[in-house]
């Protein structure tokens, strides 16, 4: 695909533009969308024809990856870590009821969008976060759009939201319409159109767990909806993560050895069971610490007092080190007032981490010592996780949504005859060989959502094939070599060929069809 105003050839033939009037497209798949989009738009009502300028106008933004939790989950505190910025307030106030949509901007700046529509600008906070307090109305606050000049908004768009669980029922409803809960579950009134395309803007989720995976956590992945046509959320668009994993206490979770982290990776796993099919993984994070050393907010000064700290004896910094309580009131050189900005920004586990490299090399600087707080934090592992589940396969995934989006709009607009229009037109485009990923994009959301009912092995089987961007993942053999890949990829499409001709309900014969020739389309790549 070529950058910004250049061409792509799309599937079908013909150079078409890869952007559109607001963006860049993510790639072929989103481009053969938006041209269908564009094709249709003459032979529509006028309301179809606005609702696919809406669709065209998605497809040319980044990926939206709406952030999501239970109340202190601590979403805020990720959000910043994942921006690289101290944006989003982390402490109760009345930001933290509403949506925010963090997205690029050459200039940054606050808008407060309000229920009719209507915006108003506001300053940032003196510490550059977006004021706790907002001055106006917020039962009247539809939500607020942030734009940052940040690298990473250019590629996705992300949007945190109020906690699942908070007293607050403003805040619940306001998560909710944002994952599409209220208003694909229970029935509710029609949005406004600017909650609506808040709805509309969720394409992934990034799914925060502390300790205990809950009922509602369950309910509310079941719920989450992308674009307009209830598309759930399941290993291709979300994953989710394990944070504040210095908390878990290493003796409570067998098999860690007394390791913390090792203790947050095996319980991770098995919250990843209890959630999946709904998430790609569950990975474990320190939200905290990872904002600290992402976002500036680890000073050289910081640096210095935990040198000062590790020169104290052994006996009295274990004892400090005991628990929040005592390391802020022992009685040491190092002031209390440092100590207690210490802990804020590293907690004890992040402390104990420093001082322990700062005692195996006392010529560490600062620098390096931030980085060694960035690795132990967990950050990378989730940007990776980010980049593979949601960056790489933005094109497959903003194309799908758009498709589920185009489908809804038809069948929303009452004519059987314009609905009988899109349907072929996307048949068309989906019987070409290039946009068989949505096709198996399909065929992974009917298995994971239980719409199809397929054998416990053959389920995970097309979990594997449709949820991994590399070729030796989707076959379930990293690494091995280039004929091996093929022989397997040949051999699995001719079982799935058979399956769908012998033995197969018909629901499961469609799906089966599909993974044939996936598995197909993989053997032609190897050869």
């Amino acid at each position: 695909m070529a950058g910004f105003g250049g061409t792509t050839q799309a599937p079908g033939g013909g150079d078409v533009t890869a952007t559109t009037d607001q963006g860049r497209l993510a790639g072929p798949l989103s481009v053969s969308v938006a041209n269908l989009c564009r094709r249709l738009q003459p032979q529509v009502s006028a309301r179809t024809a606005a609702g696919f300028a809406e669709v065209l106008r998605r497809l040319g933004a980044p990926l939206q990856v709406a952030v999501a939790g239970r109340i202190k989950s601590g979403k805020s505190t990720l959000v910043n870590a994942l921006i690289g910025r101290r944006v989003a307030p982390t402490d109760v106030g009345e930001c933290t009821r509403l949506v925010t949509r963090f997205q690029y901007g050459t200039v940054d700046r606050i808008e407060v969008v309000f229920a009719g529509g209507h915006k108003q600008v506001l300053p940032f906070a003196p510490d550059g976060s977006i004021p706790a307090e907002l001055g106006v109305d917020i039962s009247k606050v539809s939500h607020i759009e942030a734009y940052l000049t940040s690298a990473v908004l250019q590629d996705m768009t992300v949007i945190d939201t109020p906690g699942l669980g908070s007293l607050d029922a403003a805040s619940v409803s306001r998560t909710e319409q944002l994952l599409g809960a209220a208003h694909a579950e229970e029935g509710g009134d029609e949005l406004d159109e600017t909650s609506r395309n808040a709805v509309a803007g969720a394409e992934a989720v990034l799914y925060v767990v502390t300790q205990g995976v809950r009922a509602d956590d369950q309910q509310a992945l079941a719920a989450f909806t992308a674009a307009t046509a209830s598309r759930e959320a399941g290993p291709v668009n979300a994953i989710a993560v394990l944070n504040k994993a210095d908390t878990i206490p290493p003796e409570s979770v067998e098999g860690s050895g007394g390791d913390v982290w090792r203790a947050a990776s095996i319980l991770a796993e098995k919250q990843g069971l209890l959630l999946k099919p709904r998430v790609a993984d569950v990975l474990p994070v320190i939200g905290l610490i990872a904002e600290s050393a992402e976002s500036g907010n680890f000073t050289s000064a910081d640096a210095d007092a935990l040198r000062q700290l590790a020169a104290l004896d052994d006996a009295t910094l274990e004892t400090m080190l005991m628990a929040a309580d005592i390391f802020t009131s022992w009685d040491c050189d190092v002031p209390a007032g440092t100590r207690l900005r210490l802990l804020e920004k590293l907690d004890l586990y992040g402390i104990r981490r420093a001082i322990d490299a700062i005692r195996a090399d006392s010529t560490i600087t600062a620098g390096a010592l931030r980085r060694l707080l960035l690795s132990a934090s967990g950050l990378d592992a989730v940007r990776a996780r980010l980049n593979t589940v949601f960056a790489a396969r933005a094109d497959g995934i903003k194309a799908a949504a758009a498709l589920a989006s185009v489908t809804a709009l038809a069948h929303a607009s009452g004519d059987p005859a314009e609905r009988q229009r899109v349907h072929d037109a996307i048949e068309v485009l989906l019987a070409k060989p290039e946009a068989h990923q949505l096709r198996l994009l399909e065929a992974l959301t009917l298995v994971v959502a239980g719409a199809v009912d397929m054998p416990e092995d053959l389920a995970e089987e097309v979990l594997r094939v449709g949820s991994n961007a590399d070729i030796d993942e989707q076959l379930g053999l990293p690494g091995a070599s280039r004929p091996e890949l093929a022989a397997h990829a040949l051999e699995r499409a001719g079982w799935w060929r058979s399956f769908a001709s012998f033995g197969a309900t018909p629901a499961q014969s469609r799906v089966a069809h599909v993974v044939h020739r996936a598995y197909f389309l993989i053997w032609q790549q190897l050869r």
